[in-house]
């Protein structure tokens, strides 16, 4: 998902105005010309409004002629400003006081939380929030329109003269103004889709059935529905929190928003012959994920009619300067309130500042054909595991103009057709390539892909310097079979390493998938606990370029895999298989030596070992991009259940033992609200049976200088081994919630992250007495564990966690203390 992301917004970045009837933009301030924050503005006559951000600025736009405008502000007269042009921008509005003043209860800065008729209103939300909407019924049922476009903005006459655009300067014949922000964009992409929804309240199941998606080109089928649809997550106004970009965001009608949001009466209005109450919303500190707006609320059902709603600026997310969320309802009768349309824009930018550039996303998402209590059954929820209908991206042009919700605007018609052309320009082809190589990793040549580059290069103590590279078959996202490999190059060994695998889905449905290949290669065995046998693996401790201490425990290793796989169920996945390796020391200050004999007398360096697995995986709520042999995961949390059974044969095939292995992985991630996120990781696993050093469960250390999941950062490699373990890790980022509240660092937006990990385990007496190898066998019998507390989000990019270990702490040459670092793009 962060590749998807990343990939989207920078080429995007690369990448006759249309004039509404009224526009106005402009500041609103008291008599002492200090600025209004969080003012009502709305057009006279109409229903179309905006609410000032925390520096009193606005804007508003309609396509309708209005001549009026009126602005509110508790503790100040309503206030009717004419407009003597069509588009005012720069406008400023005085409020004055008014006679009235002392009839009336002012609410500056933080409202009290007692004798606030906001928060009697509030209450009475709360207690028919599971009783209105679709909630009211047991199933549901309707039709969705949704359409989301992307626009670059901020545009000038600077910005279309860049050298960048040479050649593509025609795009700028579409450029248009926000009604929300009031600033220049081009549209760029649009993408449309209609789907039936299924809702079942009672079995808390859900379904959509995707009929039709069209997009302007920029990528096809379903994976670019899956991208965005990840990107802008559906929300329940209703929820305690709201979930956009991999943030959890307060809801303004969230139970705990008294503590965290300031409430206003602000006005009563008749809306669609209703009485509702108008109250507005804004944080009560900086810096945390909160909302600013207003909402408006029928006075006998407490349903919400319409809530307009905008992120601070001072709010903890990156690459995100703006969100903005529009939410109606209609009556449907006295007392059933039904979501008509929702409208969501993000302005993704590098900075936050007013004159950065940047690009809009948003979506308009519209409902209609209501129909309830039609029970579906219990099989019609379940998930396809691999279906795809490709009709459903190739519905003619008439089927869209007969079906969609709403004609399109000429600059939305226009997006498709200029698209089209810019896929004809060699230099917008380029620019496209260029950045599918670097969010891909690979850069394509016909249907042969090259790469993935950032693996060319690695270091170690065996190999020195070390060059890779390696290619794959590449026909599209949904390919049926793919093979790849690779060579590499060590330049102080003087070898030649390689590996070639190949993966065929034989069944679609089902996804039985059969696969197979073979890797010699240097690999740092123990690398992680709970592995598969990746034949194009490979440990990050032996390929790392920088290490610290002693990396020359390194082995060679010859493998060959066999593997039959089948998803019977969607994320669930059984696979059977069979490996054949070799393993022996790559190093001349490393053994892997055992004893053969009874007597303890004869030696062997290597080991030759065939094995039967049997793997299975169960990861609810993940989502995947593509129906081909290869699927990219999106990167939203979910759950991960895995189990490995292996069995080991002596004689076969000259194979040195026989043993039982039973293996178990459980992660969990857990959002809790405001706090933030959780992850909780624990392994399991036993051997039965008699095995040397080559064979044992590693406890993975990491000597990089970065953090690596699921390793321990202050053990060396090869510090502890088990043949019986169990280990438990606990990560916690607050996501700013703390920094939040401490002066002077609010405004670096930094995240706090807090950790524990700790192993136990033993070593049997049979394998104790097989060990030749010289180094002495260390188990965790008494647990070992290490704690850590990181700064996140540091300029944005960069992770930096200070770790110390709990125990053990006296043993020769240990890291008692160790900091790493890594970077990466988050929201």
């Amino acid at each position: 998902m962060k590749k998807l992301f990343i990939q989207f917004i920078v080429f995007l970045a690369f990448a006759n105005v249309a004039i509404a009837q009224t526009k106005v933009s402009g500041v609103v301030v008291d008599n002492t010309n200090q600025p209004i924050p969080f003012a009502n503005l709305v057009f006279k006559g109409s229903n179309t409004g905006v609410v000032s951000n925390e520096d009193g600025r606005f804007y508003i736009e309609s396509p309708e002629n209005y001549t009026a405008l009126l602005v509110s502000f508790v503790g100040f007269p309503t206030q009717e400003v004419k407009l003597t042009k069509q588009v005012s921008y720069d406008f400023k509005i005085v409020l004055k006081e008014g006679n009235s003043l002392k009839e009336v209860k002012i609410y500056a800065g933080k409202t009290s939380k007692k004798n606030n008729p906001a928060l009697d209103i509030l209450r009475k939300i709360w207690e028919r929030r599971r009783k209105n909407g679709l909630k009211m019924f047991k199933q549901y049922q309707y039709e969705k329109y949704e359409k989301v476009e992307f626009d670059m903005n901020t545009i000038d006459s600077a910005f279309m003269k860049s050298k960048i655009f040479k050649g593509m300067e025609f795009v700028f014949k579409n450029i248009d103004t926000s009604r929300v922000t009031g600033k220049t964009y081009l549209p760029i992409f649009i993408n449309e889709s209609l789907s039936d929804v299924y809702g079942d309240n009672q079995a808390k199941k859900v379904k959509e059935i995707l009929k039709a998606n069209k997009n302007s080109g920029l990528g096809n089928g379903d994976g670019v529905n899956t991208f965005i649809k990840d990107l802008y997550n559906d929300f329940d106004i209703y929820d305690n929190y709201l979930y956009f970009f991999d943030k959890s965001f307060t809801s303004p009608l969230s139970r705990t928003g008294i503590d965290v949001y300031n409430y206003v009466l602000s006005d009563t209005a008749v809306i669609d012959n209703k009485v509702c109450y108008n109250i507005v919303f804004y944080p009560r500190r900086k810096n945390e994920l909160t909302f600013k707006g207003d909402f408006w609320v029928n006075d006998t059902t407490f349903a919400i009619k319409k809530i307009n709603m905008a992120i601070t600026k001072s709010a903890n997310i990156n690459w995100v300067k703006d969100i903005y969320l529009e939410q109606e309802f209609e009556v449907l009768n006295d007392s059933v309130f039904l979501p008509t349309r929702d409208y969501m824009m993000s302005d993704f930018a590098l900075r936050k500042k007013e004159e950065s550039k940047g690009v809009y996303g948003k979506r308009t998402t519209l409902y209609k054909s209501f129909k309830f209590d039609d029970k579906k059954p219990d099989k019609f929820y379940k998930d396809e595991v691999n279906f795809i209908d490709n009709t459903v991206y190739n519905k003619s042009d008439d089927y869209w103009e007969e079906n969609r919700f709403e004609n399109l605007n000429k600059d939305e018609k226009k997006i498709y057709k200029m698209i089209d052309t810019l896929k004809t320009v060699k230099r917008f082809k380029q620019i496209y390539n260029l950045v599918s190589i670097l969010g891909s990793g690979y850069i394509q040549f016909g249907h042969f892909d090259y790469g993935p580059i950032f693996s060319t290069i690695g270091n170690n103590e065996v190999e020195g310097l070390r060059l890779r590279a390696g290619g794959r078959t590449y026909f599209g996202p949904n390919d049926l079979w793919r093979l790849q490999g690779y060579t590499a190059y060590g330049f102080k060994d003087n070898k030649f390493k390689y590996g070639a695998s190949g993966k065929w889905m034989i069944d679609k449905k089902n996804r039985i998938i059969i696969s197979g290949g073979n890797r010699r290669d240097v690999e740092q065995i123990g690398a992680s606990l709970t592995t598969t046998n990746d034949v194009l693996g490979r440990s990050f401790a032996s390929s790392a370029l920088f290490t610290s201490g002693s990396n020359g425990k390194l082995t060679n290793i010859n493998l060959s895999t066999l593997a039959a796989e089948i998803e019977p169920v969607k994320n669930l996945t059984f696979q059977l298989g069979f490996s054949y390796r070799t393993l022996e020391s790559a190093s001349d200050t490393f053994k892997l030596d055992y004893f053969t004999d009874a007597t303890l007398t004869t030696t062997k360096s290597n080991v030759t070992q065939s094995e039967l697995n049997v793997q299975v995986e169960f990861t609810p709520k993940k989502k995947t991009i593509g129906y081909g042999v290869e699927r990219r995961d999106i990167d939203s949390p979910y759950s991960r259940f895995f189990v490995n059974y292996s069995q080991g044969f002596k004689g076969f095939i000259n194979s040195d033992f026989d043993y039982h292995k039973i293996q178990l992985y459980y992660k969990q991630p857990i959002i809790i609200g405001a706090i933030g996120r959780s992850n909780f990781t624990m392994e399991l696993g036993k051997t039965y049976g008699q095995i040397p050093l080559g064979l044992m469960s590693v406890v993975p250390g990491n000597q990089t200088y970065f953090i690596i999941d699921n390793t321990f950062s202050n053990l060396n490699f090869y510090e502890f081994v088990a043949d019986t373990y169990a280990t438990f890790q606990w990560e916690h980022n607050f996501n700013g919630k703390i920094f939040a509240r401490i002066p002077y660092l609010r405004k670096l937006n930094l995240r706090e992250i807090i950790g524990i990990k700790s192993v136990y385990g033993t070593i049997s007496d049979e394998n104790r007495a097989i060990n030749a190898s010289g180094l002495l066998y260390q188990s965790p019998e008494k647990p070992y564990w290490e704690y850590s507390a990181g700064i996140g989000n540091i300029f944005k990019v960069f992770r930096l966690d200070c770790a110390w270990r709990g125990n053990y702490r006296d043993l020769p040459g240990t890291n008692n203390f160790t900091i790493k670092g890594s970077f990466g793009f988050y929201f």
